[in-house]
């Protein structure tokens, strides 16, 4: 069944388009993107700031993903353009950890404090609404910023792209491949960048420096060739370098939390920081507006359904779709109508800004 000749489909067809043309692109004029330096008590950050051509009906802070080019990556480039096609204003703050390939429970400030930059920009709409988005790992720090009692109360809504719940379970998955359905096993093929990508990021937490420099070695050289050899850079590491070798090499699901439980404090107290199951949810004043491809090979879509369960019944919409692999689209195998429909919710929290399309 064909989808409506509607703004949403517009919208669909121009995220599917990338820089070709599309019917959006001939509608609506090219928005502005700016750099621009912004200071919130006394911390000073660096932001992309999407301009729609025509005044604003909402905002939108897009938090980059754990990926080494982040605020200038392309598929969030493409993405927060097309959102400025349809007048959000959007503002992208460049966090160096994520640059890094690191996720901290620190980062939730500087998402949050993106947030009090965006309502306070000029171009903002003064009865529009205002959300946080955010895909993958960073949907954490996301989630985490809306809870922060100085933003709370503004912060409509939360956009969530292949997002996780528990932290612990995300671990299992990506060393084991096995995640929990309905209380049951289930076993999917694991895609071996998440663990290599944890290991990167949390090797800075050990004390050891020769812990740190052979475990980013040893992610590195996975990152690059999961198939690469990594035993002269192992016999070097001491045993809590060695812990958390332990827990990636695990197989066996019901050995993970004793696995989890013997990583270094200081890696286990990020875990713990980051995690929301353990979280009060129900303080999150946002709207959900969660999407979770069906074969994420990443972060299991569980997570998600984990996410929405969460907070009060009504306030989460989530969008399984098959062909979404992580934050990628697949096009010959994409659910459009599911992904259209999820459009749809974002481009309503514009509904408030006292003006209609």
């Amino acid at each position: 069944m064909p989808l409506p000749d509607d703004e949403a489909a517009w919208v669909l067809q121009d995220l599917a388009a990338g820089e070709g043309d599309s019917r959006l692109k001939q509608r609506t004029p090219e928005p502005a993107r700016r750099t621009v330096t912004y200071t919130v008590q006394g911390r000073t950050y660096r932001g992309h700031l999407y301009v729609p051509a025509q005044p604003a009906l909402a905002g939108l802070v897009l938090v980059p993903g754990v990926a080494e080019r982040g605020w200038n990556d392309p598929r969030l480039v493409a993405f927060a353009t097309t959102l400025a096609r349809v007048r959000f204003l959007v503002l992208v703050p460049d966090l160096p950890n994520l640059r890094a390939l690191r996720v901290q429970a620190e980062d939730a400030q500087g998402v949050a404090d993106a947030f009090v930059q965006l309502r306070a920009r000029a171009e903002f709409p003064a009865s529009g609404r205002a959300g946080i988005g955010a895909f993958s790992y960073a949907v954490g720090p996301a989630v985490l910023a809306a809870l922060k009692p100085a933003i709370n109360e503004q912060v409509d809504f939360v956009l969530g792209v292949g997002g996780y719940h528990d932290l612990n379970r995300v671990i299992n998955f990506f060393t084991t491949g096995y995640f929990e359905q309905e209380e049951r096993w289930r076993y999917m093929t694991p895609n071996s960048y998440g663990k290599w990508v944890f290991v990167y990021g949390n090797a800075t937490l050990l004390s050891d420096p020769t812990d740190r420099t052979m475990l980013r070695r040893i992610a590195q050289r996975k990152l690059d060739n999961d198939q690469a050899d990594i035993v002269d850079l192992t016999t070097q590491l001491t045993l809590k370098g060695q812990s958390l070798l332990n827990l990636l090499e695990n197989r066996d699901p019901e050995r993970t939390p004793a696995l989890l439980a013997g990583l270094p404090a200081a890696i286990r107290a990020e875990v713990d920081a980051l995690n929301l199951a353990d979280k009060d949810l129900s303080r999150l004043r946002a709207r959900l507006i969660l999407l979770h491809g069906t074969d994420d090979n990443i972060i299991p879509y569980t997570e998600t359904l984990a996410l929405a369960t969460s907070v009060p019944p009504g306030q989460s919409d989530v969008f399984l779709i098959e062909g979404l692999a992580h934050v990628d689209v697949q096009p010959l195998r994409l659910d459009r109508r599911s992904l259209w429909r999820a459009i749809g919710v974002l481009l309503a929290q514009r509904k408030d800004a006292g003006e209609e399309d």
